[in-house]
This record gives structure tokens, sequence and C-alpha cells, in this order.
């Protein structure tokens, strides 16, 4: 709500600001010149090689760079770029009025009128292009892409060209340190009377091979032996039965084999027929033979798959022998030809490294070469084209209006916020209690004209009744606390009107007043009463008149006035006299309450002299006019020359703006007199009614009936 109220209060200053704010913007707005907008759109990637599907050989996935685009970005505004731009657009001449401008100035024009912004999350990147000609802007725009493109060509070409050059003098030199490096291991090979069978390759790379060969075959020879050897020795400590049992599961034999099944088939064949045949039969005995023919057969045949496994064994053994001397020789081999050539392998590995270093350089050199040849597909590719701009994106009209509109209205009430924070007036009356230690004993709203005017049914009455009654009651020390002044810091607080109308209030309550206008400087308070103001006060302290004569009535009978007459310019501290005191005795012995006018304190000296007389005083202080030091210092006189100061009376207060004032003024108008007049008025409308209806049943009724009340 204290918000609420400052913005009501300094209602103007927000609306002249945000007037003055929103009428500038939309003029500046109309009068900027319209700019065009122009875009172009690229796609970026990283710098690859051509060569290697074209070989065959598989690229890994690049790895995820957060700061390539941004370094793009940064490119695409170089100042190599920028320069083939103005150069292609011809911008030194075109950029400003008929001007001609060097390269820097062009440059520095272009780099405030292109936009470069990465296009969503994707590696496409938007050029944007402004100037007040829309063909201009469509050329800038579509140059920035195309020379982009060029500088990323050309950058490659000349990295991949210096690195061919660089790996050929590398080459070079290899292919010297080749030369050399030969020389040395023929010399050696014939100094030691190597016979190198191994030729080009390293005979660190041969002889662990033929030893390991060797090895290999030792254990598979040896495998082969033992498990020969086992078989043979588990078949000859078995019996014949068993024999013919497992030597087919150990050793399979096709001839064994079909030998077995013969005589398996004769011996099913006889104990069939000896089922109906006797021993004696022919058939008989014949089985019988072929069995015992086939059963020899067998026997013999197992012992010659015998015989075979006993030959295997010893040809394994002997292998096994063999290898085993083979392994020894190897070793013993390459250990003696490792002591006796050390240092000819040595070189002759070092070449072989160096030769495969060169021949990896010379693969490279030609990769690069080919490479460069190849019609490069470039990393940068224009995917839109600059289109003509049709309609000018500056000045934005709506958002620069929208935007005038809101600033107006921060910085209006920014300023009124402001204001309020430097104004250090009266603001409230904890304003007044907190700045004065004294209590405020009324409210004065704004526009408050004489009461005998107005009436007593006026609505600004009830703010003087409210400070009469809080003047009575805070001057209930002595019942001879007559006399009044109203006195104010400075001029124009109102502090006339309120003691006027503060006189009216107690007059119309019944009592003797008179009102004495003191302010013998600035005397207005005969214009109330629409009063002569040729005699009064001065004529009587000068002794030019008696009192009665000054004494002048008005309207309502117990309300008496005294003007304060015309005053000599040699006569201006005629309020001190003791014929002022004699007088201001006087009155109170013939008046309930006195008022005496005074002209503001900080001003004069009269305002001091007339509140060391009075019984009370009344300090008026008008709302947001002086600042809170004056109204103190006003207090201060007024208790520096002994005067009683019993409350403060806050003048000119907006009731409509300020709703804190509301219930001290406001509210009993609306309460009561709006509610009175609605009532009144609904009265008077059934009145109305009543007499239309009684009218209406006398005419349906006929001329002799009589309505009826």
């Amino acid at each position: 709500m204290d918000y609420w109220r400052i913005i009501r209060v300094r209602f103007v200053v927000i609306l002249l600001v945000f007037l003055i704010t929103a009428v500038t913007t939309t003029v500046v707005t109309f009068l900027i010149p319209p700019t065009y907008m122009s875009l172009s759109r690229i796609s970026i990637e990283k710098d690859t090689s051509d060569i290697a599907p074209l070989l065959g050989m598989q690229s890994g996935p690049m790895a995820f760079d957060p700061y390539f685009i941004q370094t793009e970005f940064e490119k695409i505004q170089s100042q190599k770029v920028l320069d083939k731009v103005v150069t292609k657009c011809n911008l030194t001449e075109s950029l400003v009025l008929g001007e001609v401008l060097n390269d820097r100035a062009a440059r520095k024009i272009l780099e405030k009128s292109i936009d470069v912004r990465q296009y969503r999350n994707t590696s496409i990147i938007e050029l944007r292009a402004y100037d007040r000609k829309q063909k201009k802007a469509q050329e800038i725009a579509n140059a920035l892409a195309e020379e982009y493109q060029s500088h990323r060509t050309d950058l490659h070409k000349e990295r991949v060209t210096k690195g061919i050059n660089a790996l050929n003098k590398r080459m070079e030199e290899i292919n010297e340190d080749i030369t050399g490096m030969q020389s040395k291991v023929d010399r050696l090979r014939t100094d030691l009377g190597i016979s190198d069978a191994a030729g080009d390759e390293s005979y660190s790379l041969i002889e662990p091979e033929i030893v390991r060969r060797y090895q290999a075959e030792l254990i598979t020879a040896k495998g082969v032996y033992t498990t020969q050897a086992t078989l043979l020795a588990g078949l000859k400590d078995q019996s014949v039965d068993e024999l013919r049992a497992s030597i087919m599961t150990a050793h399979p034999d096709a001839q064994l084999d079909s030998l077995i099944r013969e005589f398996l088939t004769g011996q099913q064949a006889l104990a069939n027929q000896s089922i109906d045949l006797g021993d004696q039969h022919p058939r008989i005995k014949g089985l019988k033979k072929v069995v015992a023919i086939l059963e020899g057969q067998i026997d013999a045949r197992i012992q010659g798959v015998l015989a075979g496994l006993e030959l295997r064994v010893k040809s394994s053994k002997a292998q096994v022998d063999q290898l085993q001397q083979d392994v020894s020789g190897a070793k013993t081999k390459e250990s003696e030809m490792r002591e006796k050539g050390r240092e000819y392998f040595d070189a002759k590995r070092a070449l072989a490294n160096t030769t495969r270093i060169r021949d990896t350089i010379l693969l490279r050199v030609m990769q690069e070469e080919v490479d460069l040849e190849l019609p490069k597909e470039s990393t940068v590719e224009i995917i839109d084209e600059a289109d003509l701009p049709i309609k000018a994106v500056r000045p934005n009209i709506p958002l620069n209006i929208s935007l005038g509109v809101v600033v107006g209205l921060v910085l209006g009430v920014g300023l009124a916020f402001f204001i309020e924070y430097l104004d250090t007036s009266v603001k409230t009356i904890d304003d007044v209690e907190r700045a004065l230690g004294a209590a405020v004993l009324g409210v004065i709203p704004q526009n408050v004209g004489s009461l005998l005017e107005e009436g007593d049914e006026s609505p600004h009455a009830e703010a003087y009744r409210v400070l009469r009654t809080n003047i009575l009651f805070a001057g209930r020390k002595s019942e001879k606390q007559t006399t009044f002044s109203v006195v104010s810091g400075g001029a124009g607080e109102g502090k006339t009107t309120t003691m006027f109308n503060l006189a009216v209030v107690f007059a119309q309550q019944g009592d003797r007043i008179l009102i004495v206008d003191s302010d013998l400087r600035r005397p207005s308070m005969h214009r109330y009463l629409k009063v002569s103001n040729n005699i009064g006060l001065t004529n009587y302290l000068l002794g030019q008149v008696a009192i009665d004569e000054v004494i002048q009535t008005t309207e309502l009978p117990s309300l008496h006035f005294i003007p304060s007459g015309k005053l000599p310019s040699s006569s201006m501290g005629i309020l001190s006299s003791a014929k002022m005191k004699e007088f201001v005795a006087e009155m109170k012995s013939r008046y309930d309450y006195v008022f005496l006018d005074a002209p503001p304190i900080m001003g004069v000296s009269d305002a001091s002299v007339l509140a060391s007389m009075v019984d009370m005083c009344v300090l008026v202080v008008q709302y947001r006019k002086y600042p809170q030091l004056m109204t103190q210092r006003a207090k201060g006189m007024v208790t520096k020359v002994g005067g009683e100061l019993v409350g403060v009376v806050l003048n000119n207060i907006n009731i409509s703006q300020d709703s804190y004032y509301y219930y001290y003024s406001g509210y009993y108008y609306d309460y009561y007199y709006k509610s009175r007049e609605k009532e009144e008025s609904a009265d008077q409308t059934k009145g109305e009614e009543k007499e239309a209806k009684l009218v209406a049943n006398a005419d349906i009724g006929g001329e002799d009936e009589k309505p009826k009340y």
C-alpha cells in the first residue's frame, strides 16, 4: 500500500516520463533509416584426407571438439577473410555516402554489419549481413560465405604443401643415413665372414624362430611317443581275449575288423545250426573248422598290429632324440652367431628400422601428393545462398515502441521512487510525530474553502470538528487556556484558512469567538468575511480608536472579528508593546476563545511574540511542501519563546490519491454524507411514485371518486 501511495502521489511524474520516453522512442524509430538483412548458410567440417578411402584405409571416428565452431566464428571474422570481402564487394566506396575509405576503416565497418551464429546444435553457420541497400546486403552475405570457403581451401593446400616439403627434406636426410649404414653392414659381413641366409631380414627375427620351431616339433614328437608307448605297454599286458575285445578301440584296423566280423558271423551260424544238427554233422564240422581258421587269423593279425605299434614307438623315440639334438644345435649356433656377429646384426637391425621409416615417409609423401592433386571436396559447403531481402529488419517498430513503453514506465516509476527518496518533506503522520515529537491533532483535506460559505453540513467541517475536539482535550491542563495562535514554518501552508474554519466550528458550537487578524504584514483574514481592512488592530494599538470601534460582527452571532488595519512603516514592533498584552488580556475576559492569526514564524518576529502571549499554539504543516528540518525549526522557535505547542495540523491532504489518510476525512464523507444523500434521494423517489399512483387511481375511479389516503 505504501508503494501504491507513492505511485498515486507521483502519478504526474510517472505519466510525464512515460510519455516523453514512449514518444521519443516512437519518433526516433520512425526517423531511423531502414536496414535490410540477408542470410547465407554454410556447413563446416574439419579437414580430412581424401586418399585414405581410395587406398582402402579405415579412418577412425573424429573426436568431438567443443571449441571448433567457436574457433571458426573467429576465423570467419578475421582480417584476411574480411579484407577479401571488402575488395570483392567494393566496400571502400559504398559503405559511407560517397566517401572513399581505407581498407582498415572499411573492415571495421564491415565487422559491425555482419553477424555470425550457429544454427541450433549443428555444424551449420548462419552468416547475416546488414546494410541499408538490399542488393549490397545480399552481396556481402554471399561474398562472406565464398571467401571463407576459399580461405579454408587455400589454408589446406598451403598446409599440405608445407608438409610435403618437410617430409621430402627429411626423407633426403634419411636416404643419406641409409647409404652410410648399408656400407657399414656390407663391410661387417665381409670382415666377420658371416653368411647371412636371412637376406635383408634381421638375424634376431630368424634364429629365435628356428629354435622355437624345433622346440615346438620336439614337444609334439614327445607327445606322440608318450601316447604310443603307453598304448603299446597297455596292450601287451592284456590276454588274448582282452586284446580281441579292446584292440579295435585302442588301434582301429580295417582288416582286423573284417576278420572279427566274419568270426562273429561264423560263431552265430554254428550256434544256430547246432540246435538242429549234431556235432558229427558234416556242416557242423565245417563251420567249426572255419571258425577255428578265423580265430587263428585274428590272433595273427593282432600280433601284427602290436608289432607295428612297437615299430612306431621306436620311430617316435628316434625322432624325439633327433629333435633334441636339433634344438641344442640351433641354440648353440644362435649363441655362436650372436657372439660372432653381434655388431653386424645390430647394424643390420638399425638399417632395417631406418629403411622402414624411410618407406613410411615415402608412403606419406605419396599420399599427400595424391591428396593434393585429387579434386578435393571442400570442408565448407554453402548450403543456402543469400536472397535479396524484401522487408527491413531494422528498426523493429513494434519491438522498439514496446520497449519504449516498458522502459518509459520503468523509468517513470523509478524516478518517482527516487524523488520520493530525496523528498524530505512531511508525508505521513508518523513523519510528523517522529520529527517533532508532537501529536497530530487533525488532518485537513485539499481544496477546503470557508465553512461560512459551505455551511455546517459541509463534508470538510467534520475534519475541523475533529481538530476542535483534539485541541480541547490537549488543552485541558488549565481552564484559562482560551487564546490560540495558529503558526506555520513557511508561507502558504494554510494556517489562516485553518484558523478561520476552526474558529467557525467553535462558533457553531455556541462559543463566543473572536478572530484577530494579527498578521500585520500580509493580512488576508478580512477577505474570508468580505469586510474592510481600513480600521483594525493597528489603529487600536496606536491609540487612534477605541476597542469597540474595531470589533466587527459576522453572519454568525457568536463570531466576531478584528481586522489588522493599516500598519505604518514606523510601527513594526507594535505587537510586542504593553498595550498588545493588555488587549489580549481584555479579550480573554470578553470571549470564550480568542484566535490570533500570525505570520510565518520563520520569516518575521511577530509570530514568536504572539506565540509567547497566547495560551496554546497549533503548528500547521502542509503535506509534501517544506523539508522536515524547517518544521523542526518552527517548533523550536515556538518553544524558545515560552509558547505551548499543543499539537500539529497536517494540511492540504489529497484524500483521493493518498488512501493512507482516507479514514481521517474521506471515510466520514463517503459514509455519512453520501449515504444520507442516497436516503434522501430514495425517499423522494418513493414519494413521487406514491403520488403518481394516487393520481392514476383517481383517474380510473371517475370524477366523483376521491382518492383514499
